[in-house]
């Protein structure tokens, strides 16, 4: 009974980070067809009502609070099923389920919160992109539950703690360095102007260092430099996990190989993206990718972190 509940447990937290991810993709959605204020700037009702008239911008917004509330109670299900199975195996204690569960309610809290303010302050770029970040830690610590409860695998055979605690930390600097880009691109979507300040690829305005550096081109600029700077950084980050030195296991070579891929195909989609002019259907492939990518690495450290604990002496 406790292994079936840690299993479910794991399940369930699958199910919502999944949720979690096709609810990001569908705010950025929101924010490329300009639907953002479509509720206006009231919170929680919509246009002062519950259930307002419809305009197209208007049943965008809609749609995306009620989906935002509804991944809501999917965590109060993760929570409260973890409560309820706390002294089974694996679900209670130091590295069980139930701490990231709750550590997700918080965060889900915070991010109800993040929304209201957003709307309150008429979609200010700061707060936008503290709402979407606080969403990419609300989804790691959802596929933390999971890789805890072994849905993506179970841990590698006996290795020493030095190679695992090796592999952890490639792991979660890479992760760090990638939330740091993946922050750059919500600033640079979120920035006035910035979109399309630099056009051509690779070149920013047919120069390695435009001229001049307005902000909304510094910032576009920046996270491209960013991006390019990344993709070096996680194909060596994959290529010290493949080491046989490392002893990393098939589930943590298998995430690392799929962020490299993703990042790869996430800045051809980049080029495509203002060699086109920006078409929204590549706005939308463009932040799915991104996010992507985020979900990749979260498993990734969590995957890697869950073998370094398997190597500690009990």
């Amino acid at each position: 009974e406790g292994g079936r509940a840690h299993r479910r447990l794991g399940l369930l937290a699958v199910f919502a980070a999944v949720y979690t991810y096709l609810l990001v993709v569908f705010g950025g959605i929101v924010r490329i067809t300009g639907s953002g204020m479509g509720c206006g700037d009231d919170w929680p009702k919509c246009n002062g009502e519950w259930i307002p008239p419809f305009t197209f911008e208007t049943a965008i917004e809609y749609t995306h609070r009620l989906l935002a509330a509804g991944i809501g109670l999917v965590v109060l299900a993760v929570l409260g099923y973890a409560f309820r199975h706390r002294k089974a195996p694996g679900v209670g204690g130091r590295d069980g389920l139930i701490g990231p569960a709750g550590v997700a309610l918080v965060l889900v809290v915070i991010q109800a919160m993040l929304g209201a303010i957003t709307v309150w302050m008429e979609l200010p770029t700061a707060v936008t992109v503290a709402h979407f970040l606080n969403a990419m830690l609300f989804l790691a610590t959802l596929l933390t539950i999971a890789v805890r409860a072994g849905i993506f695998g179970a841990p590698a055979g006996a290795v020493s703690i030095t190679a695992t605690a090796r592999v952890a930390r490639i792991a979660l600097l890479t992760a760090v360095a990638g939330l740091f880009v993946v922050g750059l691109g919500a600033v640079t979507a979120n920035t006035p102007g910035a979109p399309a300040a630099c056009m051509g690829f690779p070149l920013c305005n047919g120069q390695w260092l435009p001229r001049p550096m307005a902000s909304s081109v510094t910032v576009h600029w920046l996270h491209r430099f960013a991006a390019f700077a990344y993709l070096l950084v996680v194909l060596a980050a994959w290529r010290a996990t493949r080491s046989r030195e490392t002893g990393a296991g098939a589930p943590v070579r298998r995430a690392a190989g799929l962020a490299t891929l993703l990042v790869a195909l996430q800045i051809a989609l980049a080029s495509g993206l203002v060699l086109m002019r920006l078409p929204q259907w590549l706005q939308a492939a463009h932040l799915a990718v991104g996010a992507a990518i985020w979900f990749t690495l979260a498993v990734w450290v969590a995957l890697a972190r869950r073998e370094e604990r398997a190597t500690l002496p009990t």
